[in-house]
């Protein structure tokens, strides 16, 4: 049988002349391949490109290869659904009508919010790495990028949002305008929120305490483990766990004792009465000795202070070169250890707590 002949035969057929609401056979046959190929096709690269980009970014740690990896993860079904199906529309050429105009809408919105899929993992991805890099040398900038992070994801879906609603022929200028109107309204509902929610971008962009820091607010102490949007939550030195307002946090007075360079050290104890005057003039020169004893340290003064009620009192000051509080106490420990066994051989006794009473006798009658 000649080819052309039966090319020509079949041309001519009913089948092929065959219409289904004005489109031929031919037409539909060819939109559905483009559908079937556009389908498989988008679907396997997006998953050929996943498994390459995170093998990549596992053996070399590339932050683009995560990004790209993250993408492809994020591509969601439904958007290679619709999209295989506009081009599948493209293929059957649909006049400029309803149903065409109804195919852009949809796949207009499904590229939005698969847009703003992306830009969300994205923001997420750079947000985990960064933390992971910063986190132990710079907590304060991990802080400052999760908030950073929150808002940009908010402005990603609002843009994608008024995006979509303009694509939908809806005035967004007007729907701007109400809802600034409705944005004050809220705004005045809600001053409290409001309030710590900006207290937390003070927190963050001004830094007077990062995750980590052991602060004091009142009389309250603990390290800092969560600034969110609205509280900071201290781990207290009991365990239990500190909530605090963010504005209230603010308008207290905060020590942060992690931003210590040195801790400055005054004690005082008092000797008996009667110490001889020569031993009390060399007792300034024997507490120094027992300061600059210790590493770390730096002595500063010591001196006969003051006649107490039942001691002479000596006060000394020193630093310890270093924040750590058990530091500080190991320290003090050692001087007070060297301070008993110096005066005792010396023979200076520590004062305590006495009272003399004297009694008179009224003379007889």
């Amino acid at each position: 049988m000649d080819l052309r002949n039966w090319w020509r035969d079949l041309a001519s057929s009913d089948l092929l002349q065959w219409q289904f609401d004005g489109y031929t056979l031919p037409k539909m046959l060819l939109a559905a391949v483009v559908f079937g190929a556009a389908l498989f096709l988008m679907r396997l690269t997006a998953r050929f490109v996943r498994r390459h980009a995170s093998g990549l970014a596992e053996r070399r740690g590339f932050d683009v290869a995560h990004a790209v990896a993250g993408v492809a993860a994020a591509t969601k079904w439904w958007f290679v659904l619709i999209a295989s199906f506009f081009l599948a529309a493209l293929a059957l050429d649909l006049p400029d009508a309803k149903p065409s105009d109804f195919v852009k809408s949809v796949a207009g919105t499904a590229l939005l919010l698969q847009i703003a899929v992306w830009a969300d993992v994205l923001i997420a991805i750079f947000i985990e790495r960064y933390m992971h890099r910063r986190l132990e040398t710079d907590a304060a900038s991990v802080t400052m990028m999760s908030a950073l992070g929150f808002l940009g994801r908010v402005a990603a879906w609002t843009v994608a949002v008024l995006l979509i609603l303009e694509n939908q022929d809806v005035q967004i200028n007007s729907l701007v305008a109400g809802l600034g109107i409705g944005g004050v309204a809220v705004a005045l509902a809600a001053q409290n929120v409001l309030g710590d929610l900006f207290a937390s971008l003070s927190i963050v962009l001004d830094k007077p305490f990062i995750l980590g820091d052991f602060i004091a607010v009142g009389d309250f102490l603990g390290s800092v483990e969560h600034i969110g949007l609205k509280t900071t939550r201290l781990r207290s030195l009991s365990g239990e766990q500190l909530v605090f307002s963010n504005a209230d946090l603010l308008q207290g007075r905060i020590r942060n004792y992690k931003r210590m360079y040195e801790r400055r050290i005054q004690f005082s104890f008092g000797v008996e009465y009667g110490t001889p005057p020569d031993k009390l003039a060399a007792m300034p020169g024997m507490i120094r000795e027992a300061i600059t004893a210790q590493e770390r340290t730096r002595f500063d003064r010591a001196h006969f202070k003051s006649f107490g009620d039942s001691s002479l009192v000596f006060e000394s000051v020193y630093y310890v070169l270093s924040p750590d509080y058990n530091l500080y106490m190991d320290i003090q420990q050692a001087i007070n250890l060297a301070l008993v066994r110096r005066l005792g051989a010396e023979g200076i006794e520590f004062a305590f707590p006495t009272q003399t009473l004297y009694v008179h006798k009224a003379p007889e009658q």
